[in-house]
C-alpha cells in the first residue's frame, strides 16, 4: 500500500509541477473599457503602472460613448495636457486603443479625427465580447 501512495504521491507532485510550468507561461492580456473620457487620465495611469509591474502584457484599450472623447484628435485634459502624448506613449509600448463606430456614426464624428494611434471597430461593446470570449482578455473597467 505505501508503494501505491508513493507512486500516487509523485504523479500528483509531477501533475502540479507541469500546471504551474504552464500557469507561469500564460500570456497576460487584458482589455481596459472606457466609456466614459472623465475617468481617461485614470485610466491611461492604470496602463502605464500596469506595463511598468508587467511589461510583457497584452493591453488593449476599447472605448465607446463619451469613453472615445480622449481619442480625439485635440482633446485635453482638466488641466490642459493634450492626450495624444500619453496615447502615443503607450501606443510605443504596445498598448492597442480601439474606437467604437457606432459611436462615430452616432455622434456624427468624422473618422478623421480619431488619433491614428487608435484602430476604430465596428463596435466597442462587441469588441469587449470578442477579446474577452473568444481572446481570453482580462476584463478591467477602470
Amino acid at each position: 500500500m505505501t508503494i501505491l501512495r508513493r507512486w500516487f504521491a509523485a504523479i500528483l507532485l509531477s501533475l502540479l509541477a507541469c500546471t504551474a510550468a504552464n500557469a507561469a507561461q500564460k500570456e497576460e492580456k487584458v482589455v481596459y473599457h472606457l466609456n466614459d473620457a472623465s475617468n481617461a487620465a485614470a485610466a491611461l495611469k492604470n496602463i502605464r503602472n500596469h506595463l511598468d509591474a508587467s511589461p510583457n502584457a497584452t493591453i488593449v484599450l476599447v472605448a465607446h460613448g463619451p469613453g472615445i472623447d480622449f481619442l480625439l484628435d485635440g482633446a485635453i485634459d482638466k488641466n490642459g495636457t493634450p492626450y495624444d502624448v500619453v496615447v502615443r506613449e503607450l501606443a510605443r509600448r504596445g498598448v492597442s486603443f480601439r474606437v467604437c463606430n457606432n459611436t462615430l456614426q452616432g455622434r456624427n464624428i468624422d473618422r478623421q479625427r480619431v488619433l491614428p494611434e487608435a484602430v476604430i471597430v465596428p463596435s466597442g461593446v462587441a469588441e469587449l465580447s470578442r477579446l474577452q470570449w473568444q481572446e481570453g482578455y482580462v476584463y478591467i473597467k477602470p
